[in-house]
């Protein structure tokens, strides 16, 4: 019979072939534990990973696939990374899995790359990023709901998120052909105080229904049987995590609860973590080394944290707890890449001792990405922040008897203001806020005042008012607590009533600020206005908002810094996008990476931005003098372990800083 298909029929039994080819090779693929030979096995051959951590969330999508060759040419075979639920869920029914949150396409890089991978899905994750991962909307309603625990608040939030989460990410596991290994279920959950088993079993449960038996389901921990026994339950592989030191003794503890299985440590630090305020933490690359050699030479699993750090773009950066100490918006870690992905001596040192265990691919290491000083910006004041209200709050403020936290008026990151109109006549009053998450600046009719709040630190300050007056208090949230049992009350805002003299104050117009859209386009609609007022003590200047363009030289945008100094405390934004908060005079961050993916190319005109919240070199007026320092610059090099305000060069040129009272 003659064939009148036209050659549709063989171009379907090709695609049919191929698709069976596909099943059929996914079918063989295997990733499970060894307990009789103390392994891994990956397609039925024993296997040990040598990890990095990088997390999507902190670097460009632009760069991902930059990074992970210099991880591949390092000699890793893995990438770890959490998963940052707040980026993908905003608000309740609303997901987010593209450009920056594309994290299908990131393992599918990762895949691309030669690399499996080890996805610690939560869903809580600490990792210093904004409330360990939780979405702020979670406490919107009920902020006493107690999370990480089977509360009815808590764990029906986390079991719509993981109903639409894991299906998206079951074709990526490693049984499906792609690159996943192992999965994460909650985050050393052994260090916190609610050790609830059922909790966890519950996690698994959901973990189990939506991704299978075929994928390795695995816990984390501090290497400390008091951190082991509320972490582990039977069915997540217990794994532990530790730095530089004695190897032998935390494996033994792990021991304790998986006596067969490989070793396994799940965060080898090669770093750490930074507070404002505090020196940049380092280690070097000897001690990273020797540790790392003892690992290996026992066998042992590692990832490395961080292999990468990143960027705590935007608000997303954490604060630790007990107390209350924010991170920068640098998450550099002292890593084998830099903040910016650049390889160090630490790259090298740890490239040769993987060397030693396993063969390194012949494959050239990329270079560094080029960084440009693009050299001094001109600022030029813009518009003192109360004068922007109506711009920053287009829907107008909400009105209420007392004051609202953020969560309750919508109002997740960033800034809120709390205005209120005087209705007495009071000399040498006391303004109490008990309740200030996490720094608030009070003004009386744009006059900034000589105190600033600061959580249970600085509660209160001595003002004099007069019947009509705008009494203002501009609120910084400057990131929720991200570990221990801080991150439960974990509300922003003004979280209590505010009392002047002995009178509660009533009658409140809170005002959401909305920055997502900081750009020289939407700046242009604002009025310039006069120059920010001045505390009649500290001089303390209104906040205010500074703009100016970049010199842009004819060729593509490329990585470069933001440097301030002079300036003292804000948040940065660059063509609309916010690189993040700015404190040098606290550090020890001086700089700002900026990506250069950010920049638009020649001839387009670039800007930057600054929410100035306490000074400005140039806030006294535009003398000669003044715009001499009314300045930023873009240098090629970053400075994370300083702190840089040259006040007193500043006191001579301009005249009348006082200084004592900043903190």
């Amino acid at each position: 019979m003659a064939d009148d298909s036209g050659g549709w029929l063989p171009s379907i039994l090709a695609v049919f072939v191929c698709f069976c080819g596909v099943q059929v090779q996914a079918a063989n693929r295997s990733f499970v534990v060894d307990y009789t030979n103390n392994t891994f096995l990956r397609d039925g051959q024993p296997f040990r990973y040598i990890s990095g951590s990088m997390h999507y969330s902190r670097v460009p999508y632009q760069y991902w696939e930059d990074r992970l060759k210099k991880m591949y040419a390092g000699g890793l075979n893995a990438v770890q990374t959490y998963v940052t639920w707040n980026t993908h869920n905003p608000e309740p029914g609303v997901y987010d899995f593209s450009g920056q949150n594309d994290i299908v396409q990131f393992l599918q890089t990762a895949q691309d790359e030669g690399l499996v991978v080890i996805l610690r899905v939560g869903p809580y994750i600490c990792g210093e990023w904004e409330f360990g991962g939780f979405p702020a909307w979670i406490i919107r309603k009920n902020a006493s709901i107690v999370l990480r625990s089977m509360d009815p608040g808590y764990i029906t939030y986390v079991d719509e998120w993981l109903s639409v989460f894991l299906p998206r990410i079951k074709p990526m596991l490693y049984s499906n052909g792609g690159p996943v290994i192992m999965a994460q279920v909650e985050n050393e959950y052994g260090s916190y105080f609610a050790c609830d088993y059922n909790y966890l079993r519950h996690l698994q449960q959901r973990f189990r229904q939506y991704l299978g038996e075929d994928v390795v389901l695995f816990s984390t921990d501090g290497a400390g049987d008091n951190y082991l026994k509320c972490g582990t339950i039977e069915g997540l592989y217990s794994t532990v995590d530790f730095g530089p030191g004695d190897a032998k003794s935390a494996f033994d503890i792990m021991r304790h609860y998986e006596p067969r299985g490989p070793l396994v440590n799940s965060e080898y630090y090669t770093g750490w973590l930074d507070h404002w305020g505090s020196g940049h933490a380092q280690s070097s690359a000897a001690t990273v080394c020797n540790t790392l050699d003892s690992m290996l030479s026992m066998g042992a699993n590692v990832n490395m944290y961080m292999y990468e750090g990143g960027t705590n773009f935007d608000f997303w950066n954490g604060a630790n707890y007990p107390g209350y100490a924010p991170v920068p918006t640098s998450y550099d870690y002292d890593g084998p890449l830099t903040e910016a992905g650049d390889v160090t001596e630490k790259y090298y040192a740890i490239r040769d001792v993987i060397k030693k265990y396993q063969p390194i691919p012949q494959v050239p290491i990329p270079p560094n990405t080029p960084k440009y000083a693009y050299g001094e910006v001109q600022m030029r004041l813009v518009s003192t922040l109360p004068d922007t209200l109506g711009q920053l709050t287009p829907s107008g403020p909400v009105a209420s008897r007392y004051p609202l936290r953020m969560e309750e008026v919508n109002q997740n990151y960033g800034f809120i203001l709390y205005r209120h109109y005087i209705t007495v006549n009071l000399s040498n009053a006391v303004l109490s806020v008990n309740g200030t998450r996490d720094r608030g600046y009070v003004l009386i009719d744009s006059i900034p005042q000589d105190t600033i709040l600061v959580r249970e630190s600085i509660t209160s300050l001595t003002v004099s008012v007069t019947v009509g007056q705008i009494l203002d208090i501009l609120i910084e949230n400057q990131g929720r607590i991200n570990f221990g049992s801080g991150i439960n009350h974990n509300r922003k805002g003004i979280i209590s009533n505010v009392t002047l003299g002995s009178k509660m104050l009533e009658n409140w117009l809170i005002y959401p600020l909305n920055l997502s859209n900081v750009n020289e386009e939407y700046l242009s609609t604002l009025k310039y206005s006069a120059v920010p007022k001045s505390s009649r003590v500290s001089q303390y200047i209104t906040p205010s908002f500074y703009m100016g363009v970049i010199n842009q030289p004819n060729k593509p945008g490329l990585d470069t810094y933001l440097r301030m100094d002079g300036w003292f405390k804000g948040q940065a934004f660059v063509n609309g996008f916010n690189v993040g908060r700015y404190w040098p005079s606290v550090g020890p961050q001086i700089t700002l990476f900026v990506p250069g993916v950010f920049l638009k190319p020649y001839p387009s005109q670039n800007t930057v931005v600054l929410l100035e919240l306490e000074f400005a070199p140039c806030s006294q007026g535009y003398s000669k003098e003044t715009l001499n320092y009314c300045r930023v610059e873009f240098v090629n090099a970053p400075v994370i372990n300083a702190t840089v305000v040259h006040l007193e060069e500043l006191q001579t040129k301009i005249g009348g800083i006082n200084w004592h009272k900043w903190h």
